[in-house]
């Protein structure tokens, strides 16, 4: 860490307050996302299309030709005045509706402020993460989400997931070791936690090295306009072949006239003329005002439309896919049973289960918060809260959707004890042997179908069931390889109960054709 700190000039114990504010004049605001749209934007992007700008100037052309170059006689404001008032009222529909999406969305796409600890002043406090500046050393723990980049320079069994960066699930480990290899992707860092991380496990330390946009999640966000909807592609490309074909139709139209007449003035009006007729002046208009109706609806459905444009593509779906957790079921998992290999409630299995949820310091899920309810039940809390302090853990890795289970070695004195908890198929597959009623046996050939023919009851009554598992050693550490040979001791099933309008919503989703 010393050197570390020499290499990038800065205290490896934090800053002051007056250096943080040093550097904070020096760099950009700590903000990651979508930059606001003003008014001005807003007011560009609903006039300056290539469609408007052609009717713009082709309601110059026709006043010329109707107002200015003709006689009193023949003089008429009808033409310009309705092709600008086209123009006007297609802006106009889309302006308010943009404002109208702008104050609604706003509030919702504004970045969530995440606290972290930060060393000042030699003294631990909890602050912003906007205030964060380079050279900051931040205390990173469970569940919490990093805000910055990081150099590691503490770790305690740190464990991180990247996957908003990269895409994968893995989840990570983290230590402070230096890299004497230039790395070949961002999950070869070992010692570096970037923005948009989230720690699943452990705690750490680390001194930062960038923040905002100079992240390598900053760098990822959309700093610009948006991307052009294929609704846009298409309403530019017929402007631009209309303003093509004008540009070769009016100077041939033009000459053609010139040279049968040779009057060159009633020439040139006359081609101007053929320009404005090419053009659908009620097209901007028109447009503006079905995109601005099909927005306004999917707001009385309470559906925000961010971009106006994208109505178009949202109409054009065949099939909308979408996922929604916790609808149908009040999203309160409860253990209802916790069994041995032949479905018998078994103490054991409750036993290991706490352990196993007690000592691991990922983000605990709503499985690990149901088995620890079981700490404040008045008959078996006390128990179990004694066998919690009858152990101490030593290693562990918390659950990755690779993996799909956790496992936490735990000592007492000379005796080792790792005690696996996860998905039925993951851990039986490294189990070796089988624990009922206190007598281990070798695993037999075709045991998962056993295994099967238990859980598949429980999970047909709509639980989920997870395997407990365990392994005893004296010098034993937690590497890949001790996470097989274990001894299948039973199962957990969790429940959650439906809510009391999941049958009404089942049926409005057949009427809904879902």
């Amino acid at each position: 860490p010393e050197q570390l700190g020499a290499a990038l000039g800065i205290s490896i114990d934090g800053l002051t307050t007056e250096q943080a504010e040093q550097q904070r004049k020096q760099q950009e605001k700590n903000e990651t996302g979508e930059r606001r749209r003003s008014v001005f934007s807003l007011l560009f992007h609903a006039f300056f299309t290539p469609f408007s700008v052609v009717l713009l100037v082709l309601t110059v052309i026709s006043f010329l030709t109707d107002v200015l170059l003709t006689s009193n006689f023949s003089r008429s404001f009808t033409t310009p005045v309705i092709m600008l008032g086209t123009l006007l009222a297609g802006g106009i529909l889309r302006l308010i509706q943009e404002i109208r999406t702008r104050r609604i969305s706003d509030p919702l796409t504004r970045p969530s402020h995440t606290c972290v600890w930060v060393r000042r002043d030699g003294d631990w406090k909890r602050l912003d993460f906007s205030f964060l500046v380079v050279g900051d050393r931040v205390r990173l723990s469970a569940g919490e989400r990093v805000p910055v980049d990081l150099r590691i320079v503490e770790a305690h069994n740190l464990f991180v997931s990247q996957s908003a960066l990269t895409g994968e699930s893995a989840v990570l480990r983290k230590t402070a070791d230096p890299l004497f290899s230039p790395p070949a992707r961002l999950s070869s860092c070992r010692n570096m936690v970037y923005d948009g991380s989230v720690v699943t496990g452990g705690s750490g330390e680390g001194i930062v090295l960038a923040v905002g946009k100079d992240t390598v999640y900053g760098a990822l966000s959309p700093q610009n306009a948006p991307r052009k909807t294929g609704f846009e592609q298409g309403a530019n490309s017929i402007a631009w072949v209309l303003i093509r074909f004008m540009l070769f139709l009016v100077p041939v139209v033009f000459a053609a006239s010139g040279l049968a007449r040779g009057d060159w003035l009633s020439a040139l009006l006359f081609s101007l003329s053929v320009a404005v007729g090419l053009m659908p002046e009620l097209l901007p208009a028109v447009t503006a005002a079905c995109l601005a109706k099909g927005s306004h609806a999917m707001g009385k459905e309470q559906t925000v439309v961010k971009n106006i444009n994208a109505m178009q593509t949202f109409g054009s779906m065949d099939v909308l896919c979408v996922d929604k957790t916790g609808t149908l079921t009040g999203n309160t998992l409860l253990l209802e049973y916790y069994t041995d290999l032949l479905g018998n409630e078994s103490e054991k299995v409750l036993e290991y289960a706490v352990l196993n949820s007690f000592f691991h310091t990922g983000a605990n899920s709503d499985l690990d918060q149901a088995v620890l309810r079981f700490l404040d039940m008045p008959q078996k809390g006390s128990r179990l809260r004694e066998l919690t302090n009858t152990w101490q853990k030593t290693e562990e890795h918390p659950f990755d959707y690779e993996r799909r289970f956790v496992s936490v070695l735990l000592s007492q004195g000379q005796e080792q004890l790792l005690i696996v908890k996860g998905s039925i198929h993951e851990v039986a597959a490294r189990c070796r042997y089988t624990e009922y009623r206190g007598e281990v046996r070798e695993m037999e050939a075709g045991a998962l179908s056993s295994i099967h023919a238990v859980t598949d009851e429980m999970t047909e009554d709509g639980m989920k069931v997870l395997a407990v598992a365990y392994k005893r050693c004296t010098a034993c550490s937690l590497r890949a390889e001790e996470e097989n040979g274990l001894t299948l001791l039973g199962y957990l099933a969790f429940f959650d109960a439906p809510k009391q309008s999941a049958a009404a919503a089942l049926r409005q989703l057949q009427e809904l054709h879902v």
